[in-house]
């Protein structure tokens, strides 16, 4: 059975460009638009891997991150911050918030497989 990974971020061309990735990979995709869509996606279908921007509106990337990791079904769930952000203080922060790991946009296909 192939994964399903939950894509976050507020821009229609990042999301196309993460899916078109993913799916021709094999893996499934759903798309939110931002952290609060996403949260409700995760919360309603189980997923293997959540890939969020930061810079969203209604709920920013670290905000679901952290979300996410009080909720049983997403505590050792690999999240990925796939952001223009690249600062120390924001990779802190993200790791601070449960995160993963972090990809810089623009991205690598390869890299993100």
């Amino acid at each position: 059975m192939s994964k399903t990974i939950l894509t976050v971020d507020d821009s229609a061309s990042i999301r196309q460009m993460v899916s078109f990735t993913l799916k021709s990979a094999g893996y499934d995709v759903m798309e939110a638009v931002d952290g609060a869509d996403g949260l409700n996606k995760a919360k309603t279908k189980s997923v293997d891997l959540v890939l969020t921007d930061q810079n969203m509106p209604n709920m920013d990337g670290i905000t679901l991150i952290k979300t996410l990791r009080t909720l049983p079904q997403y505590r050792a769930t690999p999240i990925l911050m796939l952001t223009t952000e690249s600062s120390d203080t924001m990779k802190s922060s993200g790791r601070a918030a449960g995160a993963t790991g972090w990809l810089v946009k623009p991205f690598d296909p390869q890299k993100l497989i």
